[in-house]
């Protein structure tokens, strides 16, 4: 509905869609993060995991990381900082750029991701993927990725 302001209000069936999608959002993050409590890890710890473990050398420059985990450099800094201190990661210099800094996954973080993944693997499935059909899902992705599409080449606007 619009007003005379031009705001389009959402309709019925816009909102309840809206509101089941951040439902949805919160109580999955939610649990997952719960799944990950028994490793001593948080979503973010498994992000930045997921992140080095995929990378080339299992190294990512720290801006790039942040960029990658939608962090800011100073939040990612001190969430770098517990990760060290837990033996998960450590920081190089970057030889070819005195001031950037990796951050690398060392063998008791490959080894954290190697053993956390499966579990994580399973807990994605019991609580979302083994829910919906594969209709269900093949239609949820066409109908997401053009929002990630559009929040991803939004994102460095302000």
């Amino acid at each position: 509905m619009d007003t005379e302001n031009g705001t389009r209000w959402l309709s019925d069936e816009e909102q309840a869609t809206w509101r089941a999608h951040l439902e949805v959002s919160r109580l999955l993050m939610h649990q997952l993060e719960r799944d990950l409590q028994p490793f001593g890890l948080t979503n973010n710890d498994y992000e930045i995991l997921v992140n080095l473990s995929e990378s080339d050398e299992h190294r990512m420059r720290m801006s790039d990381l942040a960029t990658a985990t939608l962090q800011s450099k100073s939040r990612l800094s001190h969430q770098i900082t517990r990760m060290e201190n837990a033996g998960l990661v450590r920081r190089e210099n970057c030889e070819s750029d005195r001031r950037g800094l990796f951050a690398v996954l060392t063998e008791q973080g490959w080894e954290t991701m190697r053993k956390v993944a499966p579990h994580h693997v399973a807990s994605v499935r019991e609580h979302f993927i083994d829910l919906l059909s594969v209709e269900d899902l093949k239609a949820l992705h066409e109908s997401l990725a053009p929002v990630a599409k559009h929040l991803r080449t939004t994102r460095g606007r302000a």
